[in-house]
This record gives C-alpha cells, structure tokens and sequence, in this order.
C-alpha cells in the first residue's frame, strides 16, 4: 500500500475576488494588466485581497501577475504613468507583487509558498484568448511563443534576487500543446546552459492546462497530447515539477483526472517519464455558471441547474480519490475564477475533517475566531 500524496492549499480566484468582495473593475483595453494593474493603482487593496486567502489556510500563494507583458505595461495608464510603464520601469512591479504575495501568507516561512504567476499569451491579448487558443499571426508558432515566454521570463530574472523569493514557477491556463512546448523550450534553454544565467532551476515549475469544454484542450489536443507535451522526456530535457488543471468546471474534473493518471502511467510505462509529477488543481469556483464574454457576467447557461454537491465536497472527493494512489509527488489543490477565500477555507476544513490536510495552530485559532463570533 503506498503512502497517500501529500496535499497543500492553493488560494482562489484573484481577479474574480478583487471584483466581488472589493468591488474593482476592471475595463479591457484600459487596463490590460487586470488584477495586475493594481500593482500600480491600488496596492493595499491588492494586499487585503490575497491576505485574505492567507487567512483561509491557503499554502500557497499566487503572484498578482498572471497577465503581466511588455505590452500591457506599455498600454496601461495611471495617474502616475500617463505615458505607460516602460520596460526599464517594469521591475520594480514584479518585486512588489512577490513581496505582497509574501506577506499575504502572513507567518508561514517566506517565500516558499509563493507561486509566480504566468498565464499563456492569449491571457495578455485584449480580448483575452486564453479558452480558445486563438492567437494573432505574429504568434501562432512554436518559435514565435517561445520567444515571447522568454522575454517575459526575463523581465523577473534580471530583478535582483526575485527568483529566490519565490516557491514556485506556475504556467497557468495554457491552451495550445504547441504553446505547451514553446515552455518548455524556454525552460530547456536555462537548463543546459543557454539561459544558464538567467534563472534558477532550483524552483519547481508545473504547467497548468485549461479545459473549457469537456476533454479537449481549446486547441483541438486531446488530453494525452497534452500529458506528452508537458511531461515526455523525449520533447525535452526539462521534465516539469508538476501538472494540472485550472479554469475548468469542476464537474468535469474527476474524468480529466482519470485521464491525466492513465496518460502519465502510459508514459512511465514507456520510459518517457521517469517518476510521477506531481498534481496541481484549481477548478473554477462556479455553481455551474459560465462566463458570458457579451455580458461580461458569470450566468447557469439555460436548461442547466446547479450541481447539488457543494464545490468544496466535489474538489475533495477527487483530491481524497487520487492521493491514496500515492502515485503522484504531491497534490496542490485550490481555485481558479469566482473562487473566494470562503470557498478555500470550506476546502481546508474538508479536507482536515477527512485526514487528507494536517490540522496546524493557524486552523485552530481560525476555528476559536470562528467559534468566538
């Protein structure tokens, strides 16, 4: 009988989080950064935010970076930069938002559990893209997309000691198996020495895949296409720490799971993957609801109901499901949009109740200060 995998808390949906409990709007083209803008408009508001998934027992943190780009910085305006951002001033952005997602863990041991967040590039497109894959011409290969996550790569490691304040790499939301290894690619650049420089690989990174509409990436690629991508050893030298899924309904997850452990089986079987990754999950925290991009609101498409099973019961079902296999390294596990801090601390308490999470003091406080009123 093999030990069960190790399961850690990731927090929720920043950007949703920022909308509805603190009422931030954001407006496309005028602030392309998205929760990221705040960075430069409204810091402790952005602190307050993800202080709160600390606060709920989150392990892990996300940066607020998810859409950071040369671009977005450049197009964004502010009282402070009506001209934009220029890349020489990017820097000292990106050291805020790994400094505040420190903070937010509040006492738990700095840096790491902090993952750096970075989405795909249809993430820093106006409109978005990231669930379809649609990507402008200048970037619709594998070379042109790995030239652009290195450049964006860079703008973190060329801030002095940044990349040894964070736990983690996180490539969120990825929806292309082509832009899968362009990643790739650009982390084997740093491993054998051509990026050598540039960043440390001492960080573990894992690569999230978004599935919108049932098993297939919004590429077309099927969900073992995908596992290959991210994982086989014969695309590249650079075996990634973990894999998973977010932006996803939950619903949908256990199968995706199902699928996930049968493809890297499949792999390890075959000698292109030499030890199980390990899992990272972060549904969606809807009731079933889907993002109306016409109306910009979260909406139960018609003739659909709300699933009975309360999200958290789902997401530790599956949790509880897959790590007494005790085949995957560890299991992350959290929220993607319209996942709140309340929603995470519902997680952790299932979660302890199951014996799956380790009770620790900071759950028994918050359970005294829940108790207290």
């Amino acid at each position: 009988m093999r030990n069960a995998a190790k399961v850690l808390i990731l927090d929720g949906g920043l950007g949703t989080s920022l909308e509805d409990k603190y009422h931030v709007s954001f407006a496309g083209a005028k602030t392309p950064l998205w929760s990221s803008h705040l960075l430069l408009s409204d810091q402790a508001t952005l602190l307050a935010c993800q202080s709160d998934f600390g606060e709920a027992g989150a392990d892990i943190i996300t940066t607020a970076t998810y859409q950071v780009s040369i671009d977005a910085f450049e197009a964004t305006r502010s009282s402070d930069w009506p001209r934009g951002v220029s890349i020489a001033n990017i820097g000292q952005f990106l050291e805020d938002a790994v400094l505040i997602a420190n903070e937010a863990r509040q006492s738990r041991t700095p840096g790491s559990g902090t993952a750096l967040a970075l989405g795909p590039y249809g993430a820093t497109m106006v409109p978005s893209t990231e669930y379809s894959g649609k990507y402008d011409a200048e970037h619709c290969s594998l070379e042109s997309l790995a030239n652009w996550h290195m450049e964006r790569l860079m703008l973190f490691a060329k801030v002095e000691g940044l990349l040894r304040r964070i736990g983690h790499v996180a490539f969120e939301t990825i929806p292309r198996q082509d832009e899968i290894m362009a990643i790739r690619k650009v982390l084997e650049a740093g491993l054998t020495g051509r990026a050598q420089d540039m960043f440390s690989f001492s960080i573990p990174v894992w690569i999230s895949c978004v599935f919108p509409d049932g098993d297939k990436l919004p590429d077309g690629s099927s969900v073992e296409d995908a596992v290959a991508a991210v994982l086989s050893n014969q695309f590249s030298a650079y075996v990634p720490w973990g894999i998973g899924i977010n932006c996803t309904k939950v619903g949908n997850l256990a199968s995706l799971v199902a699928r996930f452990e049968k493809a890297v089986s499949g792999l390890v079987r075959l000698g292109a993957l030499t030890a199980w990754p390990s899992l990272i999950l972060y549904p969606d925290g809807t009731n079933g609801e889907v993002y109306n991009t016409a109306t910009k609101t979260w909406e139960l498409p018609d003739g659909k109901k709300a699933p009975e099973t309360p999200w958290e019961v789902e997401l530790a079902n599956i949790v509880e499901a897959t790590s007494k296999s005790g085949r995957w390294r560890s299991i992350v596990v959290g929220g993607c949009c319209k996942t709140s801090d309340s929603d995470i601390a519902r997680l952790r308490k299932v979660l302890i109740e199951r014996g799956i999470v380790e009770k620790t003091v900071a759950d028994e406080m918050r359970e005294k200060r829940e108790t207290d009123g």
